[in-house]
């Protein structure tokens, strides 16, 4: 059964911290080059099929001991914080352009760029770890694959207008500190659970 408060919660960490990760920009490429809706499609089947993934790993991880698993998801969720605020703008994705601009070329080319881009991902990474904290892979699942549509969308559609007015730094160190709140909550529940 689906669990709103967990969905909501991943839904908010997964969305925070993808906005400023070079696919939300690569998307905005593709979405001025082509047709929206052909991007949207490939983009998001991708994101399911890394949701998929990350989940069933984060799965996997909750055979082991409680306090292990909450160890392990709050130095992951540190490591996380770390690389968001440590991490340099590295350019962007060098983009190839469909011959033509049919659904299944651009849907194509938009599948293949996020699922090369986003293997091993910050974000992958974090969806294996709150499915693991919450036990809980449907929410998790749920609100990890909503979170990463909504940034594809946005970057999609309206990229250039939110980063006039919300700067990415900001972006970047909110999510960071999200991902710190999630890690001291999981090392508390490590050491005294």
């Amino acid at each position: 059964m689906l669990d709103i408060t967990v969905a909501a919660v991943v839904f908010g960490v997964v969305f925070l911290a993808e906005l400023p990760d070079k696919t939300a920009l690569a998307g905005l490429m593709l979405g001025t080059r082509y047709r929206a809706s052909y991007v949207f499609a490939g983009v998001a089947a991708a994101f399911a099929v890394h949701v998929a993934l990350a989940v069933a790993a984060g799965s996997v991880l909750t055979l082991l001991p409680h306090r292990v698993v909450q160890a392990v998801v709050g130095a992951l969720f540190l490591a996380g914080a770390a690389t968001l605020l440590l991490k340099k703008d590295d350019g962007e994705e060098e983009l190839r352009k469909p011959a033509d601009q049919s659904f299944w070329k651009v849907a194509g080319a938009g599948f293949s760029l996020i699922l090369v881009a986003e293997f091993g991902d910050l974000t992958q990474i974090m969806t294996a770890n709150l499915a693991a904290r919450y036990d809980d892979p449907l929410s998790v699942g749920v609100g990890a694959v909503l979170a990463l549509w909504a940034v594809a969308g946005l970057g999609i559609v309206g990229g250039r207008t939110l980063m006039r007015f919300v700067p990415l730094k900001l972006i970047t160190k909110v999510a960071a500190l999200v991902m710190l709140a999630l890690a001291g909550f999981s090392l508390y529940e490590a050491v005294a659970g």
